[in-house]
């Protein structure tokens, strides 16, 4: 193109854009200085994959069979495993394989109920009540204080697995009415009034499945699967309550017994009715990063009702860790936030956490539970996959990570060790 026709476009170009904003166009000759350009922010960081199998290591030798993490980024997948998905065949760990996601559930749960905030069935603040007469003691709970664990109501798995293997065993194959496990809830002391504090309880879920199920008449799993797996095409995940059986190619689970030296239970096979809405579904890595990435996208609500699930209160006096709508935030020391969710189900620790933007997801899961030293170790990979490798401090860089304490992993489900 000519020179002179290219400067005729761009004054074009500026008087266009000037007429449109309502300003009177500047000439050339009278036009400011232009102001610099800003310096661009950091480059996302690739991923430590090699840190990512260190923590996978890690939380194989504090005591798990096996663990595996998968990574998308906009340079593709990653992925990685060690130790075995099943200790009697020895067959590896295998992303392609099923497992129990425990609380990551609740994230599901969450996107649904919002949903039908959207659509008028249900209001973030009005009473419990209101919806499910006479199910709560107190007018004041609100579907937000559910929401967001401030309800006070009683965590009623402590006593269940106060011992935890019998614990275990006795519900293994129990179906429990949603009802039931409430009154199992409200059978112990409150824990803070409404709205008053952050205090994780099951029982806040359960009743959010009630609430899923009068809105729309029809079971949590339909919802699931009209709502999210459908749309979303997550092929391996499912939720099959109170069939105890996960179908597939799918890794076993391992509780530990709460006394030293005793064998591993094999805790795969069980209903996991005592938890429900709360901790029932079963996915695998590749569903868990298209729901994370999805969700944070805004592919499964509108931009006010992720707002809403995205705004989030410390649950740690560290102020690295927050709580949402059935959402975590964690800040990384590089600065990156992620959001998602922890899980805890007999036998299985997940964490499913992407960026706000969506373009960076990892899910990660080891095959064990009662090991809290496990589920430590597995969030480790979250520092390596979101922040890169942690570059050497020099004299004339130091390192720009704030240091973050060395905190245990939070408990999504009461554990002795």
């Amino acid at each position: 193109m000519p020179l002179s026709t290219h400067r005729r476009l761009a004054v074009s170009a500026t008087l266009i854009t000037a007429l449109a904003a309502g300003l009177a166009p500047v000439t050339a000759a009278s036009a400011a200085p232009a102001a610099p350009t800003a310096p661009a922010g950091p480059a996302t960081p690739a991923p430590d994959m090699e840190g990512v199998t260190a923590a996978l290591n890690d939380a194989m030798a504090k005591g798990a069979p096996g663990a595996m993490a998968r990574f998308t980024g906009p340079d593709g997948v990653r992925t990685r495993t060690v130790g075995v998905r099943d200790r009697v065949t020895g067959e590896a760990m295998d992303t392609r394989a099923r497992f129990r996601i425990g609380s990551v559930s609740k994230t599901f749960s969450s996107v649904v109920l919002l949903q039908l905030v959207d659509e008028g069935r249900l209001e973030l603040d009005a009473p419990v009540n209101r919806y499910l007469p006479g199910l709560l003691p107190d007018d004041r709970i609100t579907v937000r204080h559910l929401l967001t664990h401030r309800s006070g109501l009683a965590e009623y798995t402590d006593p269940m697995f106060d011992k935890t293997v019998p614990g275990f065993e006795a519900v293994r194959n129990r179906v429990f009415t949603y009802q039931e496990l409430v009154d199992l809830s409200l059978a112990l002391p409150r824990t803070t009034e409404p709205g008053a504090a952050y205090k994780y309880s099951n029982a806040n879920f359960v009743v959010v499945g009630m609430l899923i199920e009068k809105a729309t008449g029809t079971p949590v799993a339909r919802q699931y699967e009209r709502r999210i797996i459908k749309p979303l095409k997550l092929r391996h995940t499912v939720y099959v309550h109170p069939d105890t059986r996960i179908k597939g190619k799918h890794v076993r689970g391992y509780l530990h017994p709460d006394e030293e030296g005793a064998p591993l239970v094999d805790s795969t096979n069980q209903t996991v009715s005592w938890a429900q809405s709360a901790g029932a579904v079963i996915s695998d890595p590749a569903d868990l990063n298209t729901f994370t990435s999805a969700l944070m996208r805004g592919s499964l609500l509108s931009p006010r009702m992720l707002d809403a699930m995205t705004t989030v209160t410390p649950t740690d006096t560290a102020q690295t860790r927050f709580y949402g709508l059935g959402l975590r935030r964690y800040d990384l020391s590089c600065g990156t936030q992620v959001f998602g969710h922890t899980g805890t189900v007999q036998g299985y620790y997940t964490y499913a956490f992407a960026t706000r933007d969506g373009k960076r997801a990892l899910s990660a899961m080891a095959n064990t539970s009662n090991r809290g030293a496990v589920n430590t170790a597995l969030g480790a990979t979250l520092e390596a996959a979101f922040c890169g490798k942690k570059p050497a401090p020099t004299a004339s860089a130091p390192t720009m990570r704030r240091a973050l304490p060395t905190l245990p992993a939070e408990a999504d489900l009461r554990e002795r060790r």
